[in-house]
């Protein structure tokens, strides 16, 4: 196993422990809060535990997509498993995107007719709430850089955080002004939160299982990059797509001079090495192209598939 793998195997077991940990907050505070909301009789509370649930939920998907992307690739999976990751992140993003939604409903209907809500419990469970998902956060922000899989459990437990604050918020309100009305009002707003992070989550799954250029690379600035290599005439049917988070892939023919073999491998090498540095891409296929040949002769060229 070559370093790149181990290295990718130590941040997947952090990666898996740190949800583990974050699994067990959730569930915990989940059942305090579902508790806490139905004897205050607090829809924003209820909204957050049913929230967390949701979340529970998530964290689980979460950990059996890490467990499958260890699993080697096969003869019929060359990739492996890397995919059911972004899999798991847009189905969590669909269940947040159906978490707002009823949040959104519920609301509704206590804006027709409010109820009284128990504010000092509400206050208290929220706040044990908001202790536990500030923990949440601290324990998944690191690992959710670089992986749309942990990034969608984060957003969970960040999602989860703005519950917690907007609840205690419309507590300490609704104790002030007796306006129980601020209660859905708060429980919109920490729909709308979880909505805006749900539509950004699902839309950058979208656009890896659609094979569409990662938002960080210009096609045009690959182009020009390659163009810049000694011995490359041009470049043409560039593919560019995500494999799963921080694992990019690209296809391209290369026009070369006519040379020699080794150094048209040399050739290939630079521009591996250049595309790499730039733009983070570590898996290729270059067909090279001499339009120049006598016989027009075409090569393939590419890195090994073990360094996906």
């Amino acid at each position: 196993m070559d370093d790149t793998h181990k290295h990718k195997g130590h941040l997947s077991s952090a990666r898996s422990r740190q949800l583990k940990i974050a699994l067990g907050i959730v569930v915990a505070i989940m059942a305090f809060e579902v508790v806490g909301g139905i004897l205050s009789n607090s829809l924003a509370l209820l909204g957050d535990a049913g929230h967390m649930f949701v979340d529970a939920l998530a964290l689980g998907l979460s950990l059996f997509a890490i467990t499958m992307a260890r699993r080697p690739a096969t003869p019929t999976k060359t990739y492996g498993y890397h995919r059911v990751e972004i899999m798991a992140a847009l189905a969590n993003g669909t269940t947040l995107i159906l978490v707002s939604l009823y949040i959104f409903y519920e609301a509704y209907h206590r804006f027709l007719n409010p109820p009284d809500v128990q504010t000092p419990l509400m206050i208290l469970v929220a706040s044990v709430g908001l202790v536990a998902n500030l923990s949440g956060i601290l324990l998944l922000k690191g690992a959710s850089r670089g992986n749309l899989n942990v990034k969608a459990a984060f957003w969970h437990v960040v999602g989860d955080t703005i519950s917690s604050v907007g609840v205690i918020v419309a507590g300490i309100a609704i104790s002030v002004t007796g306006w129980v009305i601020v209660d859905p009002i708060v429980a919109v707003f920490i729909g709308c939160i979880i909505l805006w992070g749900a539509v950004r989550l699902v839309s950058e799954s979208v656009d890896i299982l659609l094979e569409a250029v990662p938002r960080h690379i210009r096609v045009d600035e690959v182009v020009e990059t390659m163009r810049k290599v000694s011995g490359v005439e041009d470049a043409h049917d560039i593919h560019i797509w995500t494999i799963t988070s921080g694992i990019h892939a690209m296809s391209a023919h290369l026009v070369i001079e006519d040379q020699t073999v080794s150094r048209s491998a040399e050739i290939v090498r630079t521009v591996n090495h250049d595309l790499e540095e730039r733009f983070s891409i570590r898996h290729t296929t270059l067909q090279l192209e001499c339009e120049s040949c006598p016989t027009g002769l075409i090569c393939d060229v590419g890195e090994p598939e073990d360094k996906v």
